[in-house]
């Protein structure tokens, strides 16, 4: 079945309401490994319920409308998808409890040609539900290999963000756990590829990869121990572009260059010598 252009094109999400509890607030963050030193107060705030604090990044996952792709009545073959670029915008600190709404839409989809595949922009408004407030816009693209030549337009994305040609103001190096992705996918995001090694062998991966939005997750974590002295408040924007996975367990090493109230980014495993999170922006309020 090919992908069905005007099906995705107007594809009805339902409007998703959800209860955020701490314990969603800190499982979040125990999935991109905040607490790894239970002594350091300032991580120790992301995941104990005293003064608890949300990682920003935390926007992605609410109002989730979960791995719709999946959905036959798309034509996407849902196992060659990949993630590829992710933008968030922060409104207004994001709660550790209360009542959200996720509303989702599809933005366009770019035809990339027969053979070549197809990918697919969606978006989601996070509202506070009892304020009306609006508190993040988050945004993705899904990259559907071999999906392409069904008479779309070939529209380009947003232009990546450019790296600086120097050396790094900042090195922060993470070290992820075997387990993470088994943790990660309890906030929400529950493809087998993350947790099942028979379907990670079906795709050509040795074994489960880590989200990539738990990649993402760990940016966020980079950026606030290297230059926001883990101020959650002022990190109110992030984008990346991914260009390879993460296995659990590896290092993953971040550069990042400070520009003028802003910083550029990229992730890479020092192992593989594989650059894993491109093109990377992060905004400060």
């Amino acid at each position: 079945m090919p992908l069905d252009l005007d099906a995705l094109s107007n594809w009805d999400f339902e409007e998703i309401e959800q209860t955020l509890t701490e314990r969603d607030t800190i499982l979040y963050a125990l999935g991109l490994g905040f607490g790894e030193d239970p002594t350091d107060r300032k991580e120790l705030a992301f995941v104990y319920e005293d003064g608890l604090r949300a990682v920003p990044s935390m926007a992605v996952t609410m109002g989730y409308p979960g791995f719709w792709l999946r959905n036959p009545k798309t034509g996407v073959n849902w196992q060659k998808v990949l993630h590829g670029e992710q933008w968030l915008d922060i409104y207004k600190p994001l709660p550790v409890k209360g009542n959200i709404i996720g509303r989702s839409r599809i933005d366009f989809i770019s035809d990339k040609g027969e053979g070549k595949g197809a990918v697919i922009y969606q978006s989601r408004e996070i509202i506070d539900a009892e304020t009306g407030d609006k508190l993040a816009r988050v945004a993705m693209s899904a990259f559907c290999r071999g999906d392409g030549g069904f008479g779309g337009e070939n529209r380009p994305g947003p232009a990546p963000t450019a790296l600086p040609d120097r050396a790094p103001d900042h090195v922060c190096d993470i070290e992820t756990l075997p387990r993470q992705a088994l943790v990660y996918r309890l906030s929400g995001d529950m493809n087998p590829l993350h947790a099942d090694p028979d379907v990670a062998r079906s795709v050509g991966f040795d074994r489960p990869i880590l989200h990539g939005l738990a990649t993402y997750g760990l940016a966020a974590r980079a950026i606030l121990k290297s230059l926001l002295d883990y101020d959650a408040a002022r990190l109110v924007g992030l984008d990346v572009r991914f260009s390879a996975p993460v296995y659990p367990g590896e290092t993953v090493r971040f550069e990042i260059w400070e520009e003028g109230g802003e910083a550029r980014f990229r992730a890479s495993i020092p192992a593989r010598d594989v650059v894993v999170l491109n093109n990377g922006a992060a905004r400060f309020a």
